[in-house]
């Protein structure tokens, strides 16, 4: 790999074995069972692949098989690897829903890096939360890392068609509830989606998330994208063991790589690949464990211009293993690499931009030219106005064009239990203008903003044809899914914000181009309001355990939802010893 170097003067992990001292011995004697006897002699580095690896994690059950590949590399290197199991969360399976637990497993990760005798790690990741979670620890203690990327699933198929996972349940789930196909054909397609190991097959936030890993530079350059069935993976896997063993020889820290420029590239590139929203509150949340100024705004201004080249469910067609037919991350990335900030470097100690040559594109149906994008511009759109003073975002690319712009009534729901329970009547007051309006759903009202901002069309309009309307939240929505969806508003409901007094009948106006988000009511008007008692019923209110600590705690979307104490970094020094 590049830039090997000579190994650091002092390795963190002799400060628990160096010397003759009890505690010394006690370290060192625990650790031996089968290692090499100058496995702990002080001048080998420790490596610990932190493995989200769990049954109960779908997308990432095939990493106990990646972290053997990484181990092999690690020894290779001259270092020495440990499995370190971590919190692990299946977006598909937690409830009420994995967000509320992204910062507990960044909390934890982070207290067991420092903790342990670690000079590197190796990040596995793959489902949404993971990759995030990993990152956000590893910034707050700034050991050298790097990240393996699990990989996408292989494409799987129906009735002769292509299935994106997610992406495709929520487009035939309401052609099922529309009547256009049968519950059976419905319930039957369940057996053809989930073809093989991996993540999602569609650029959702599972993808999104390991573009960004490798757009931040912590990846080994073309990493992302490669499927977790491909045995390349595996190679990549043993390699990124290899290197992270340079990266502690160098003292190369993620704060090294994981500058405010390395962010703006990994806007630019979520763009490019027409990724999902998610990644907003992602990189938020990692820029606050570093202490990077990371705005809204500037996921506005670096997005604007760019151009979407990926031709990928849910925004396009083609699904993530078509990607790395055609040529994969760093081909589309090529294309646009006079947008990147040129001073990044990635864990290899060069600049991003110098992978960026060479990479032909294979199949320009899957990866479009330059002059012929999906949309000229279509970085996430950050709206203002009275009913998001804070902001909003929307993701163009995933939208109706027509919608963009439009003005209608709203119908409001208190809660997910309301919409759920009223959508489908047939006496709902809502035509296709209408503005359908989501509330309690925030990172403190529900707790954990679900995935629910792309709520289900009545379905009196599905029956009339309409597939499309807009929709407005303080949720989240699946990064498989799409439609026009306005998501993360802030303040959010149960914080106080306007959204919390929103009336159905005001008229909403939506102006993506000039970027306002607001509603017909005077400043006099909205502050004589008060909230419902249904939408106050519905917020969370829990008295104990993690769920109480996150309520008490959490930050707004617009600032990545992490707790207020864990924003910045505590560093890799533990004062105290434990015996």
């Amino acid at each position: 790999m590049e830039n090997r170097g000579s190994m650091v003067n002092h390795l963190r992990s002799a400060d628990w074995y160096e010397g003759s001292d009890r505690n010394a011995y006690i370290h060192r004697a625990w650790m031996r069972r089968g290692n090499p006897e100058d496995a702990l002699d002080g001048t080998k580095p420790q490596i610990a692949i932190a493995n989200t690896a769990s049954d109960l994690t779908p997308c990432n059950m095939h990493l106990n098989e990646v972290a053997d590949s990484v181990k092999q590399g690690v020894w290779a290197a001259g270092g020495v690897p440990y499995n370190l199991p971590v919190v692990s969360l299946g977006e598909t399976q937690v409830k009420p829903t994995a967000m509320l637990w992204r910062n507990m497993a960044a909390m934890a990760m982070e207290e067991m890096f420092r903790a342990n005798p670690i000079d590197g790690l190796v990040l596995l990741g793959g489902c949404d939360k993971t990759i995030p979670a990993l990152l956000m620890a590893a910034a707050s203690v700034d050991i050298p890392a790097i990240v393996v990327p699990g990989g996408p699933m292989l494409t799987g198929h129906f009735r002769g068609e292509a299935l994106g996972c997610g992406t495709d349940v929520w487009r035939l789930s309401e052609e099922a509830r529309a009547g256009t196909i049968s519950n059976a054909q419905f319930m039957t397609s369940e057996q053809s989606m989930i073809r093989s190991k991996g993540h999602c097959n569609t650029m959702g936030t599972a993808s999104t998330m390991a573009v960004v890993a490798e757009a931040l530079g912590m990846t080994i350059p073309g990493f992302a994208g490669t499927p977790a069935a491909d045995a390349r993976l595996l190679s990549l896997s043993h390699d990124t063991g290899r290197l992270i063993v340079d990266l502690v020889a160098a003292g190369r820290r993620p704060s090294d790589i994981m500058t405010k420029g390395a962010f703006l590239n990994a806007i630019i590139a979520v763009a490019a690949v027409g990724g999902s929203t998610n990644s907003v509150m992602h990189l938020l949340a990692i820029a606050g464990r570093l202490g990077i100024d990371l705005t809204l705004e500037d996921f506005d201004a670096a997005g604007s211009g760019v151009p979407v080249l990926a031709n990928l469910q849910p925004s396009g067609t083609f699904l993530m293993d078509d990607l790395y037919r055609a040529g994969g991350l760093l081909a589309l990335l090529t294309q646009v690499k006079d947008l990147f900030h040129p001073e990044p470097i990635t864990v290899t100690g060069r600049p991003l931009v110098d992978y960026l040559e060479g990479h032909p594109v294979y199949d320009e149906t899957v990866i479009l030219p330059r002059e012929a994008p999906m949309m000229d511009d279509a970085g996430i759109a950050v709206l203002r106005g009275n009913l998001a003073p804070r902001g909003a975002i929307v993701k163009p690319a995933a939208a109706t064009a027509a919608l963009l712009q439009h003005v209608g009534p709203a119908v409001v729901f208190d809660s997910v239990e309301d919409l759920r329970a009223r959508i489908d009547d047939p006496d709902l007051d809502v035509t296709a203008d209408s503005v359908l309006v989501l509330r309690g759903c925030g990172p403190r009202g529900y707790p954990g903003m679900p995935e629910v901002g792309n709520m289900p069309l009545p379905q009196k309009l599905l029956a009339q044809g309409v597939r499309d309307m807009v929709r407005i939240s303080d949720a989240r929505m699946s990064g498989t899914a799409y439609g026009t969806v306005i998501l993360h508003v802030a303040p959010e409901a149960a914080a106080g914000g306007p959204l919390a007094f929103i009336r159905t009948g005001d008229i909403v106006t939506v102006d993506v181009a000039n970027r306002i988000l607001s509603f017909d009511v005077t400043d006099e008007e909205l502050h004589s309001r008060s909230q419902t008692p249904a939408s106050e019923a519905g917020y969370a209110a829990p008295v104990r355990g993690w769920a109480k600590l996150y309520v008490d705690h959490v930050m707004q979307a617009d600032t990545g939802a992490d707790l207020d104490f864990l924003v910045g970094a505590s560093g890799d020094k533990v004062s105290r010893e434990s015996h």
